[in-house]
Formats: structure tokens, C-alpha cells, sequence
């Protein structure tokens, strides 16, 4: 039983008693026995539970519970573990949650991972919910709002099945291309990812879920992610590294953090306090809290201390005795214990977690199918249209549909591994074929050939191109946590089956469905290619529409494609998959090194500093109508280096269909930087009709979270805007800029922000 004062309790019981009155005269009736016996009984619950008084703000709720807790059983919510839910018995014995107290009005806390739907969840597999497209395809939406939809999509289905938590939106960068967890980010910019990101987290909060922004920091690569120590330059980290996360942070109001796997200057990131502490609550005022990676917690008082609050997926180092140990030998105290518990359940309350029952609804299958439709058509991207072989033809009389099985049998709805969505449908290939070829009243023939793995029946792949009036050829990549891609290049030989189907049907479209930048050694040869990204649970009816032109492909890229791996930078084994250097740890095992020796150079910044030209450039996207960028102004001309910035200009829609078009602002900083040559400092997808034209306004805000004018000084530990002249760039891909101008900032002395 918890104490608590006789006049306390006596005020909570009159004043309950007088509410019930009160609404019964309000309604025009006496008090009965019965409600006033039913608020009797409520009264008794708040008195022995003053935390569920939904009228104290969250911190004062938590202060509340965490005073009544015992030492069990603040150690008990320090981790996760399997086991029934006592709420959803049916689920079985899932991994996902911390189990709740009863008897102190706790819930059973419910995870479920993302970032690409519901995967992984805390009632699998039971749960099925819907396959969005994948991350890096809401990337190349280069769309805030859209990316507001899909946490928003996200976040109402797991309101609907009672879930609490969701793992995302995860946000590490592209930095390499064979990356396993590609699709699961947001590509290669760290102002593109944090923008939208900061929308999904809103989306998903506005659904009164906790967010949870995703891998901090640096887990960018899958091999040897356990246990390799990345080596990265202090300026390098915050400028790019960092930055999402900072924006998710001060722009998304995220509510929680997963730190990673690896190691960062030789510290496990879960155990990192310069990280955790230093970076992430004392220089952005990170509210929230810390959970672990599953299996990246590596000790009891140091990472407790470091600023890890929740260990998952079950207890190893947050065990009753180890923490107790840690208490008695006073390398741990309650107090870090009690704050720990704090940063977690402050949300809890903030996001209604202790005020609802937790129950397993239904979802709308149709509803969302449709959204996440909408959602996979604005994320496809227009690599290439020779000769304007796309939008298909609707009088055409015969289609081959040709691929691998993974590509052309069946929806491809995201990667592998613990973010893998159990859809709630699929659509395949043919299935979406047939419904547009009905919507637009076409009899066209199909012939589907699927080409084995080790093109043995490629003869018939051919015959059916050359017999057909145009061809649809599918092919990707499909990958996942756990590992990265042994190259860049297509697997399942599907090079040479794109070259022999094309060879014999000129009139070829070819369907990219993957998660990253892959080679084409016959790019020549195609005279169309759509990436399509893994589309998700509506892949059939996403890639028929876009091919004959009922959805206008509106995406950007948000990676590099390179022509080769050599142009890459990460091509030597320093910088990925590392190197040994005889460094141990305490168990004696060698310790991978990774070196981030390109520096800021990275992404679409390394083709700019060498002078390398891409295959297909971020930002680079084609339309079914052409657009115009004209009129650039760029006011003022002379700042501070505190004033906004204002960039506008205006976009025109030349052809003769309605589509978007994503005008880029890209910044140069002053030579004495010693930055690469631009970053990207603002973007807006605009929708026009055609023949229509819009003055789009850009502006730049020194103050922002993302820093647009400054660089971070390692020596002062700050940001800081350096006098002199600033390019401006605008176009619609970093390597098809089309109009320029600057300005000149002039900082008071030791002006830094």
C-alpha cells in the first residue's frame, strides 16, 4: 500500500464527490447511489495512485509513480524481456515491450521496429499492418507533407493495435551503397534526411506514439557492425553525421533515440557519453530517452551514467543483481536509476500511454492500401526517357513482362530483417498490369516470362521481347540487415539479361525495384529506366500506373548513382569494410577499424570536390512534362550572417502535363571553409499544370537546426559563419544548376552561433 496523507486524501475524495454532483445537476438529475459509489471507488484509485491524475503535467506524474516505486521494481522497468502480455494474452511471448505493474497502474510498454511500416512489432506475427514504400523512396519524394502522411500512417496503425512505440524514422546516411540498411534511410544529405524526418516524427507523434530517431550515430555500414570503432574528425561528425539527428531532435520534437551497434572513437555507442550526454541533452536539450539497439548495451554503470535509459531487447547488463552490485559499490546511484526511469515515462504520460487501454484493433486495409498508393507513385524517379518511349502507349497490343521472380512474381514490399512489414496485402506485377490496362480501357495481350537465376531459360525471355510490341523489364535489388551487398552491381546475372532483352526490343522499359545506387554497364542500351524503390504492398498497381502515365514520376534522387565503384569514396578498405590494426578489446578479439578519410566529402559533395561525373546525379529526376527555373533573386546581398535569407525565383511548367518539379538551393561557403564546393540548404516540391507558373520563395535561416551558414569549429566546440562570399545555387540536381548569385556576410568579431 502507498502512503498517503489523510488530508490529502480527503481533498481528493470531497472534491470527486463535488464533481459528480455537479455534472448530475448539470444533467437535470440527482446524484444516484450508484455513480456516486462509482466515483467513490475512482477516488480510492487516485488516492492510492495520485500519478493517474491526468490534470498533473507528465513531470509531476512521473515524480509521483517514481517516489512509490520499490527498488525491484524500478530495476524490472530498466529493460525489456519476452513473455506474455497480461493485456494480449493472444500474442504469445513476443520480445517487444517491458512488462508493466499492475499494481501501479504501469502498462505493458509496447514496441513495434520501422521505419518502412510496422515490422517486428510486439504481437508478431499476428500483427500484420501496411508495407509502405521504403525509406529511401520517401527520400526521393524530396516532399515534407508526404513524409507527414507516411508517420502519420504509420503512427495511426500502431495506435490501432495498441502499440506505444515505433523504431523510426531511421536517418543514417548513404555514405556507402552496399549498405544492407540503405532503404531504411533516408540517402546521403543530412539536411534532406532531417527535414523529412522531422515531418515523419510529427506524423507519428501526432498519433500520440513515441517516435524514435535512428541509429545514433554512425552505424553505417552492416558488416562488423557489432564490434567496429569508426574513426571520424569532430567536424565531419556534427556537419553531417550528426545533423539529422539534430533536427530530428529540435525540429521533430522526437520523443526517444536508439543508439547503435558500433563503436565511435573507440567507445560502444550505447555506452558513449560524450554522445549521449554531452551532444545530445546538454547541446540540444534532448528531453527524451535513450533505448539500446537490441544486444548494443555492453555494461550496467557506465552506460546508465553515459545516458542509456532503456537496455532491449531483454536484460543482460540491467539485471536486478548487476544493478544492486553497481548501487553498493557506488559506481551507480538511485539517482541515475530514478532518472533513467523519468526520461521515459515523462513521455509515457505526455503521449496518453497510462490513460488508455491497450487493445488490438483493426486496420483499415483499404483505406491505408490506397494511401500508401499515393505515398510509392510521388517516390518513383525518371532516370532516363529516350525518345518518350514512357508514358507507354495505351493502344498498344502486346507487353512482355519480363524479370527475376523476385521482381516480376510478386510485390516487392521492403528489405529483409527486423524491419520487415507483414503486409496486409500484396499487389504483384501482372495483378497492377491488368487493373491499369482495365482502367484505361486497353485489351493488350501480356506475356509474363520469369528468367531463372541463372538465365538457362533467357532464350524464351527474348523470344517473348521480340514478339511484343513493347517489353517491361523488372530488376533490382532486395536487401537487408545483417549484411551489406557483395558489390554495386545487379545479382542473378540480371546485367545480362537486361542486355539481351533490350538488344532485342528497342522499345524496353526497364523497372529498377531496389534500395540503393546500383551500376549499369548498359545504360547505353535502355532508353527508359524507372526506379521504383522497393514499392511496397501496392508495387503492381504503383509501377503500371507510373509506366502508363496515370501517376507522372515526381520523384529526386537522394544518392548518387556512380558510373563505377572506383568513383566512389568509399573504394579503398580503410574507409569500408576497415581495417585491422591489432587493436583488442577486453575479451582479446581484434577491433575492425573504419576511417571516415574523405571527410566531408561524401555523397554528391565527393563528385563535386574530385570533379567526378556521376551516372545519375542526387537530386537528378525526369518528368512526363518539362519544367523552367527563371528569375533568380537572392535578398540581402549583404547580411550579418544573422538575417534570414530569401531565395526566390520562379517554376514553370512548359509541357503539356501536369506534374512537380523540385527546385534545389544549394549554398558554397567562402574558400577559407575549406568546404566541398556546395550542401543543400533548401528545397520545395511544386505541382503545376500544365502551361502553369509559380514564384517559389526559399529561405534561409542562419538560426536553423540545420546550420546552413555555418561550419562546427572543433577547436571552440561550436558553430560558427565565417566572413566572406556565399554561393548560391539553384537548379533541379546538384549537377544541373541553372541559376547562380551570392551574398557576403559580414560577422561582428567572433561573431559565432
Amino acid at each position: 500500500m502507498i502512503k498517503v496523507g489523510k488530508k490529502f486524501k480527503k481533498l481528493v475524495w470531497s472534491t470527486l464527490l463535488s464533481s459528480v454532483a455537479v455534472a448530475a445537476i448539470a444533467a437535470g438529475g440527482a446524484v444516484s447511489a450508484q455513480a456516486t459509489q462509482a466515483n467513490a471507488e475512482q477516488a480510492a484509485v487516485s488516492t492510492q495512485q495520485p500519478w493517474m491524475d491526468t490534470s498533473l503535467s507528465p513531470e509531476k506524474r512521473t515524480e509521483l509513480l517514481i517516489d512509490a516505486m520499490t527498488l525491484d521494481q524500478k530495476i524490472q522497468q530498466l529493460a525489456g524481456m519476452r513473455g506474455v502480455i497480461p493485456e494480449l494474452v493472444e500474442c504469445g511471448s513476443p520480445g517487444r515491450h517491458i512488462p508493466g505493474i499492475s499494481e501501479l497502474g504501469i502498462p505493458t510498454f509496447r514496441i513495434t521496429n520501422g521505419p518502412v511500416g510496422l515490422g517486428g512489432g510486439d504481437c508478431s506475427p499476428q500483427d500484420k499492418a501496411t508495407a509502405l514504400p521504403v525509406a529511401i523512396g520517401l527520400a526521393a519524394s524530396f516532399d515534407p507533407s508526404l513524409a507527414y502522411a507516411f508517420g502519420d500512417l504509420m503512427g495511426g496503425e500502431a495506435r490501432t493495435l495498441g502499440l506505444h512505440e515505433l523504431e523510426a524514422p531511421g536517418m543514417n546516411l548513404a555514405r556507402l551503397g552496399e549498405n544492407g540498411r540503405n532503404f531504411e534511410y533516408m540517402g546521403e544529405d543530412p539536411y534532406l534526411a532531417g527535414v523529412l524526418a522531422s515531418k515523419e516524427i510529427k506524423g507519428i507523434q501526432d498519433n500520440d506514439i513515441i517516435a524514435m530517431s535512428k541509429h545514433y550515430v554512425l552505424n553505417d555500414q552492416e558488416q562488423n557492425r557489432m564490434s567496429v570503432n569508426v574513426n571520424i574528425d569532430e567536424n565531419v561528425l556534427y556537419e553531417l553525421y550528426l545533423l539529422p539527428f539534430e533536427m530530428s531532435v529540435k525540429d521533430g520534437n522526437v520523443g526517444s533515440i536508439m543508439c547503435s551497434y558500433n563503436r565511435v572513437s573507440g567507445t560502444y555507442a550505447c555506452e558513449n557519453e560524450y554522445l549521449l550526454n554531452t551532444v545530445l541533452r546538454d547541446q540540444w536539450g534532448f528531453k527524451g530517452y535513450v533505448q539500446s539497439d537490441f544486444g548494443a548495451t555492453h555494461s550496467t554503470a557506465p552506460a546508465l551514467n553515459a545516458g542509456l535509459d532503456l537496455e532491449m531487447q531483454s536484460a543482460r547488463f540491467f539485471t536486478n543483481a548487476n544493478i544492486k552490485a553497481a548501487l553498493a559499490d557506488g559506481s551507480l546511484t538511485l539517482d541515475t536509476v530514478d532518472q533513467a526511469l523519468s526520461r521515459r515515462y515523462v513521455q509515457m504520460f505526455k503521449y496518453g500511454i497510462f490513460d488508455r487501454p491497450i487493445v488490438r484493433g483493426t486496420i483499415d486495409a483499404e483505406t491505408n492500401g490506397s494511401k500508401a498508393r499515393d505515398i510509392a507513385e510521388q517516390t518513383a524517379v525518371l532516370l532516363k526517357n529516350e525518345g518518350n518511349l514512357l508514358p507507354l502507349d495505351p493502344s498498344v497490343d502486346s507487353i512482355a513482362l519480363i524479370g527475376k521472380s523476385t521482381y516480376v512474381d510478386a510485390a516487392v514490399a521492403g528489405g529483409g530483417g527486423s524491419s520487415r512489414v507483414s503486409p496486409l496485402y500484396t499487389v504483384s506485377p501482372l495483378q497492377g498490369l491488368q487493373n491499369t490496362l482495365e482502367k484505361i480501357g486497353s485489351d493488350a495481350a501480356i506475356t509474363k516470362v520469369t528468367v531463372a537465376a541463372d538465365n538457362s531459360n533467357l532464350d524464351e525471355a527474348i523470344a517473348a521481347a521480340k514478339n511484343a510490341d513493347v517489353v517491361i523489364l523488372m530488376a533490382g535489388v532486395v536487401t537487408s540487415e545483417g549484411r551489406d551487398r557483395p558489390s554495386l552491381s545487379l545479382p542473378d546475372n540480371q546485367d545480362d539479361m537486361i542486355s539481351a532483352v533490350t538488344e532485342a526490343n528497342k522499345k524496353t522499359a526497364l523497372v529498377l525495384k531496389d534500395g540503393d545506387p546500383v551500376l549499369m554497364p548498359w545504360v547505353n542500351k535502355v532508353p527508359s529506366i524507372l526506379e521504383a524503390w522497393n514499392p511496397g504492398q501496392e508495387d503492381g498497381n504503383v509501377v503500371a500506373n507510373l509506366l502508363f502515365g496515370l501517376a507522372n514520376p515526381s520523384g529526386k534522387l537522394p544518392v548518387t548513382y556512380p558510373v563505377s565503384k572506383a568513383d566512389t569514396p568509399t573504394s579503398t578498405e580503410e574507409r569500408y569494410p576497415g581495417v585491422n590494426q591489432g587493436i583488442l578489446d577486453s575479451t582479446g578479439k581484434e577491433i575492425p577499424q573504419v576511417y571516415y578519410s574523405e571527410g566531408l566529402e561524401m555523397g554528391y559533395r565527393w563528385y563535386d570536390a574530385k570533379n567526378i561525373k556521376p551516372l545519375f546525379a542526387f537530386g537528378h529526376g525526369l518528368s512526363y512534362t518539362n519544367f523552367n527555373i527563371s528569375k533568380l533573386v537572392v535578398t540581402p546581398k549583404t547580411t550579418d550572417g544573422t538575417k534570414k535569407i530569401q531565395v526566390s525565383f520562379f517554376v514553370e511548367n512548359t509541357g503539356k502535363a501536369a506534374g512537380a518539379e523540385v527546385p534545389q538551393v544549394y549554398l558554397g561557403l567562402p574558400k577559407v571553409a575549406n568546404e566541398p564546393p556546395k550542401r543543400l540548404v533548401g528545397f520545395e516540391k511544386v505541382w503545376l499544370k500544365p502551361g502553369e507558373k509559380k514564384r517559389v520563395k526559399i529561405t534561409i535561416d542562419p538560426a536553423a537546426s540545420n546550420h546552413p551558414l555555418s561550419i562546427w569549429d572543433s577547436n571552440a566546440d561550436t558553430w560558427k559563419t565565417l566572413d566572406g562570399e556565399y554561393k548560391v545555387y539553384v537548379g533541379n540536381s546538384s549537377d544541373n544548376i541553372t541559376l547562380t548569385d551570392s551574398i557576403n556576410v559580414r560577422t561582428p568579431a567572433g561573431h559565432s552561433k
